[in-house]
């Protein structure tokens, strides 16, 4: 693989070897542009398609070259990955057209564009502190002259420890590179050497040190990075690394799987044991307000266990809804943003007097691999939906379109459906009789204790079965205690089940 060297007078490491032994290192950029949504694929998870390009910038001092590591601060989780084409001019360029923007690009090379989401609250969308640590704009392993790139059909894919992440084609964008260069040209001279990152599509999400990614662009070659942990702590002068749920949502709202929350054992164990069991050790945490009182189960026969993707709805009000110009908008972002494992929860205010979803939009969600819906409004189409394999919790059946009194007006937000609270990845456990809320913090022990409860139960029913008084057998007593764990041995090691 061969390439050029970005860095001026050849006086730092190379970022690409150079094409020909004799060819001359090409100019180090004085500038880097971001485009923020460019692939129509991350344009529809992030619920909006631009009608122009909107653009970010990075320091030069965050370039690094092909195998070298990326640093996640310390305190920070949310390091995210984005593999990119890069243009690199060839040429100065000032108000140019598309088309002599296009032969103004000299060179291409393979870009991955960090940043950590912990720190995006202090940029005001600047993209500063979360785009602009050194090192964080990997380039490379090659510049690969423009004339031998046909830029309509390069295909980009991103792997992480070898499994690929991210796959797409520039036939996919939404603004060209011709265009993207005569744009910025309108006010902003473009240098030789100047690099314009063109875009990531769907797929980028964080990553953790001991992580490998790494991009390719055919005819470029891959372009390889290490994530390590910084040795040292953030100085504290400034902003500080912050992680709320909302933020957490945007850094995995992508196509990639949600990482598990919960382990293979809390998750069988979630599975398995009753929503009165779950709210009785809710409440033993101080936790009382977690059943959603009121919501009927489409399919009695499905469980419900997923993480929270919230909806928020709010009374219609016709000038707000006319004025929501976007070509989706919240309720079928959030419906085409869904990821593997999510439940679908909307807050649509105890109304139920108009549908919140019907069966075209739920079964979309349940392609996307959605774990469940749970609304405290209507559900239009009932009867179809209760032939989804797709557990679904509402009020009340009602035919009319949800614009009849409600307007979609945001994701992924706090919200509060059927009297009680949900934050995005909160974990949704349903059954027959209902469906709650278990805080995600908790999730783990609460599945542990809720599963020995059951057990207990199931001991307290036998004796019960059997004729015996409640008095010492539920709750149980210290003095039975030594015969209900006995009970639980016997039937441990007969894989008996323990459920009543």
């Amino acid at each position: 693989m061969q390439g050029q060297d970005f860095r001026p007078r050849g006086a730092a490491p190379a970022i690409a070897r150079p094409e020909s032994a004799g060819e001359p290192a090409w100019p180090a950029p004085s500038k880097i542009f971001g485009v923020h949504l460019n692939y129509r694929s991350r344009a529809e998870q992030r619920g909006r398609v631009p009608r122009e390009p909107s653009y970010f910038l990075k320091p030069p001092s965050s370039v690094a070259a092909d195998g070298d590591p990326v640093v996640r601060p310390r305190g920070c989780e949310l390091l995210a990955f984005e593999g990119e084409i890069a243009l690199v001019m060839g040429t100065r360029a000032r108000g140019v057209s598309p088309e002599a923007g296009l032969a103004a690009i000299g060179r291409y090379t393979i870009a991955n564009d960090f940043g950590v989401y912990d720190l995006r609250w202090a940029d005001r969308g600047s993209n500063v502190l979360a785009k602009g640590h050194d090192g964080f704009t990997p380039l490379g392993p090659r510049l690969v002259p423009a004339a031998e790139i046909d830029p309509c059909t390069m295909t980009l894919r991103t792997f992480v420890n070898g499994e690929l992440a991210q796959e797409d084609s520039t036939a996919n964008l939404i603004f060209g590179f011709g265009l993207l260069v005569a744009d910025l040209s309108r006010f902003i001279t473009l240098e030789p050497g100047d690099v314009i990152l063109t875009g990531t599509p769907a797929g980028s999400r964080p990553v953790r040190p001991g992580d490998v990614v790494e991009v390719e662009v055919e005819g470029i070659g891959r372009l390889r990075n290490p994530i390590v942990e910084a040795g040292e702590e953030i100085a504290p002068y400034g902003a500080m690394p912050r992680v709320t749920p909302e933020v957490r949502a945007a850094a995995w709202n992508t196509a990639a799987p949600r990482p598990a929350v919960l382990s293979g054992a809390a998750e069988a164990a979630l599975r398995q044991v009753s929503t009165a069991t779950l709210t009785t050790q809710l409440r033993a945490r101080g936790i009382a307000n977690t059943f959603m009182g009121g919501l009927r189960p489409t399919r009695p026969d499905l469980r419900l266990l997923g993480y929270a993707h919230t909806l928020r709805y709010v009374a219609l009000r016709e000038d707000v809804a006319a004025a929501d110009r976007a070509e989706l908008n919240a309720q079928k972002r959030a419906v085409e943003s869904i990821s593997e494992n999510e439940v679908l929860v909307i807050e649509a205010r105890g109304e139920a007097g108009a549908g919140t979803i019907g069966d075209i939009l739920a079964l979309r969600a349940l392609r996307r691999g959605a774990a469940g819906i749970v609304t405290d409004g209507g559900l239009r189409d009932s009867p179809a939906v209760a032939e989804l394999e797709l557990p679904t919790y509402y009020q009340a059946p009602h035919a009319a379109v949800l614009g009849r009194l409600h307007h979609p007006l945001e994701e992924n937000v706090p919200v509060s459906c059927a009297g009680v609270l949900v934050m995005p990845g909160d974990v949704l456990v349903g059954d027959a009789e209902g469906v709650l809320v278990v805080p995600a913090a908790l999730a783990e022990e609460v599945a542990r204790d809720a599963l020995e409860q059951e057990r207990r139960e199931a001991w307290a029913f036998e004796r019960v079965s059997d004729g015996e008084s409640v008095r010492g057998v539920f709750p149980l007593s210290e003095e039975r205690r030594p015969e209900y764990e006995a009970w639980s041995r016997e039937h441990s090691s007969t894989g008996g089940d323990a459920a009543p």
